[in-house]
């Protein structure tokens, strides 16, 4: 009988403590997603070329990096502690060739404090040639 009782008390009025329920989480989903920020920094690039080859157009010097979170906790981050690179060593012909921008940093920190980074652009392609003699 008790449990009859304690049954129909939550049934009682159940629209209502659904609808209190619904809007409870949209009231968090709002405040967890308005103090998400983004920024964007510009940081140096590492770039390992091939041996035997040139790079015939432009070698990138350095990368944006959109650091996406909290917005009390990006701006502390220290742009310096991202470290950038491109390797393009294993290269052996001339043409174009693809590498992906590999971002190194201290990933329990950013993963903890849920911050994620990106690289803009994320592929960088550059034309390779053999040397000319002089």
């Amino acid at each position: 009988m008790k449990l009859n009782k304690y049954f129909q008390s939550l049934l009682y009025n159940w629209p209502a403590k659904v609808l209190s329920l619904v809007f409870a989480l949209l009231v968090y989903a709002f405040i967890q997603f308005s103090t998400m920020g983004s920024r964007v920094v510009s940081i140096p690039i590492q770039v390992q070329l091939p041996e035997l080859l040139v790079a015939g157009s432009l070698v990138p010097t350095s990368v944006e990096v959109s650091i996406r979170g909290n917005e009390d906790i990006i701006y502390l981050i220290n742009p310096d502690s991202i470290v950038a690179s491109l390797d393009f060593s294993s290269v052996s012909k001339t043409g174009i060739a693809t590498a992906p921008v590999v971002l190194q940093y201290e990933e329990q920190v950013f993963e903890s404090a849920k911050i994620a980074l990106s690289a803009n652009p994320e592929y960088y392609r550059i034309l390779f040639q053999e040397e000319q003699a002089p």
